[in-house]
């Protein structure tokens, strides 16, 4: 007998974005930043990679 409830999550849904798409904002990133991400551009840019990665 198991303690621990079961528990589903849902993923939020949002649109899905081409991997053109996704790597336009990418390529916009790094253009602003000049070359060199701080720790928040770095995040959304993992967080871009991934999102690339899923929608190849």
């Amino acid at each position: 007998m198991s303690t621990t409830p079961d528990v589903v999550l849902e993923r939020a849904e949002r649109p899905v974005r081409t991997a053109a798409e996704v790597n336009e904002e990418i390529r916009a990133l790094w253009f602003r930043s000049g070359g060199t991400l701080n720790t928040e551009q770095r995040s959304t840019y993992e967080r871009l990679v991934l999102e690339w990665a899923a929608a190849q």
